[in-house]
């Protein structure tokens, strides 16, 4: 097993983990000073670490180390705790209830869009950010957070910028009072005051509202005791902030890729005139608008919020041949995975076309996993996806996004993956020329332009499949 030196993986974690994979193959066993790890690149062996064997793991070490931010909740519970409070979320993400979120979704956007002007310069992703924080505040919590979306952004931003640091999140005590974790306290303090003012009025008023605050409040234990604040703004923080912040980093990389690929969007905007003819979009449209969800699907492929995972063993086993002893982690990359060539034809470009055949039903399960898997796959799951795609049809009805050239954007990968600086745009309106002219644009729509991905990206492929039974390792 290979030591490795923790500046890579803490500096340049995509770069990081594509190399391991072009050099080692499926599986590679690392050590990061004591700490032993094998990086898996195979969906069968994703799927042994996230399904078969999900019950001999516990989250992975930077996610525990950040209990400190998102408490006991569902991100970062273990066991039959975690079990109690997923099935006490889970109804506020049935099918059903969900639909009934799409009307606001639609809503919010268009109050947004109400405020943009053609020839202004925005950043698409602030303001995603806080188009849907009032999203989730309003759909889960009942609440009208406008009045904060500002500061809730700036304190976010702080967090996630903080967290990309692994060796400084995984290495250095929360409670130390350095300057940095000072900083993080006060951002975290922020978004309580907040979460706690939310959950008082809720209290106050005793109105239950259907949604997932009411729930959490009425949900008793055995002995008849009902939740904390503590215990409600664990399950509410990490629902308040990955809840939106992952669509939000979703749009901003899809209006990038749009940016940058005229015929992609060009026939996006032919399904949408075609479809919704300038009307505003609702839940029944989706199903016709299949193109919209691939070039949201595709988004995906390329840019995952959830760019990676880890996982630390509580027992030994194996995968794929290779010993996992207690105590040992196993470190998966959706940023790694999903432009494998081995799944994908010219992985390293945004092509929504290649989702319109039965790609999903002929690939592995794991070769597209934006959402992880197994019983810890995200809750919200087919939220974010109705969430971004209602939004995103939204938009382009009405507004090209077109980048800003000075500006550069480049990926942080923290806990999750989203663009550094943001993404500095100039908004043109389109109008009913325009979209006329869409409908032509789309016909010729036959070859897709390339996507200019950061460097990471264009680092050479892994070789063939190692699985199973002969696991390479570092060293």
């Amino acid at each position: 097993m290979r030591r490795w030196s923790l500046a890579p993986l803490n500096d340049t974690p995509l770069e990081y983990f594509t190399k391991l994979a072009r050099e080692y193959g499926d599986v590679a066993g690392i050590r990061v000073l004591n700490f032993k790890t094998i990086f898996i690149n195979h969906p069968d062996a994703i799927e042994e670490a996230l399904v078969t064997n999900a019950r001999k793991y516990t989250k992975g070490r930077v996610l525990r180390a950040n209990r400190h931010v998102f408490g006991e909740g569902l991100l970062t519970s273990e066991g039959e705790f975690w079990l109690r409070q997923r099935r006490l979320a889970q109804p506020a993400f049935h099918r059903g209830r969900i639909a009934s979120y799409a009307a606001t979704m639609v809503e919010y956007t268009e109050r947004m869009l109400s405020d943009w002007r053609g020839e202004e310069e925005r950043d698409a992703h602030q303001e995603m950010m806080r188009l849907t924080l009032q999203i989730v505040g309003k759909t889960l919590f009942d609440a009208d957070v406008e009045r904060d979306a500002k500061d809730v952004g700036k304190s976010l931003e702080q967090l996630l910028e903080i967290g990309a640091n692994f060796r400084r999140t995984i290495f250095i005590p929360h409670w130390l009072p350095t300057p940095t974790n000072l900083r993080m306290k006060r951002e975290v303090a922020q978004i309580e005051k907040i979460l706690y003012r939310i959950i008082a009025e809720r209290r106050a008023s005793g109105r239950d509202a259907g949604d997932l605050l009411s729930m959490l409040l009425a949900a008793q234990d055995e002995d008849g005791s009902r939740m904390t604040d503590r215990q409600l703004r664990d399950e509410t923080i990490t629902l308040f902030l990955a809840g939106h912040e992952t669509t939000a980093s979703t749009l901003s990389w899809t209006w990038w890729l749009l940016a940058q690929n005229p015929r992609v969007e060009a026939k996006l905007h032919a399904e949408l005139d075609a479809v919704l003819g300038g009307r505003t979009p609702t839940l029944a449209d989706l199903p016709n608008l299949s193109y919209t969800g691939h070039v949201v699907t595709e988004s995906l492929r390329l840019y995952p919020p959830a760019w990676g995972l880890a996982r630390v063993a509580i027992e030994d086993h194996e995968i794929a041949g290779y010993p996992v002893t207690k105590g040992m982690g196993v470190a998966m990359a959706q940023w790694v995975v999903h432009r494998d060539p081995r799944w994908y034809d010219a992985p390293e470009e945004f092509r929504p076309d290649r989702w319109e055949g039965d790609l999903l039903k002929r690939m592995p399960k794991f070769a597209y996993f934006p959402f992880g898997g197994g019983p810890r796959q995200c809750i919200g799951n087919a939220f974010a996806l109705m969430e971004a795609s209602l939004i995103l049809a939204t938009i382009a009805q009405k507004f090209r996004l077109r980048l800003v050239a000075s500006h550069r954007v480049e990926p942080l990968a923290s806990i999750t993956l989203r663009p550094r600086h943001g993404v500095r745009v100039t908004l043109e309106h389109r109008g009913a020329s325009d979209a006329r002219g869409s409908a032509m644009g789309a016909q010729s729509a036959v070859e897709i332009s390339r996507v200019p991905c950061p460097d990471p990206a264009n680092v050479p492929r892994p070789p063939a499949p190692t699985l199973p039974g002969s696991a390479r390792h570092a060293g």
